[in-house]
């Protein structure tokens, strides 16, 4: 089980891990609803070529994603392909599939 300074740092990796040259274009809002022990409420921000990550709600999402904390984070450490996550219904996919379909190459750097 991943305590909760390890699933924040999920988020700080993906805007290190950001890749500019794949968003050209986007603005997009990313909200992530994790349940179940150190989960919580986050969200990525991609706009003007940058990403930025914080904690707690944020209006109107794009797209939210909504996992358990501990299978969200086998996904962003690469235990568990998002993919195979999303169809055993272990991370859930709310509002633009299209942005769902982009993130792995957005946070691929």
């Amino acid at each position: 089980m991943a305590d909760s300074q390890a699933i924040r740092a999920t988020f700080a990796g993906m805007v290190e891990q950001f890749a500019p040259d794949k968003a050209a274009g986007l603005d997009a809002t990313i909200a992530f609803n994790l349940a179940g022990d150190n989960g919580g409420l986050f969200w990525i921000k991609i706009a003007d070529g940058a990403a930025e990550a914080g904690a707690g709600s944020i209006a109107s999402a794009d797209m939210t994603v909504n996992a358990s904390a501990d299978d969200w984070f086998a996904v962003a450490s690469g235990e568990l392909n998002p993919l195979q996550a999303f169809m055993t219904g272990k991370l859930k996919i709310q509002g633009d599939m299209g942005l769902a379909m982009k993130m792995q190459s957005l946070f691929a750097g």
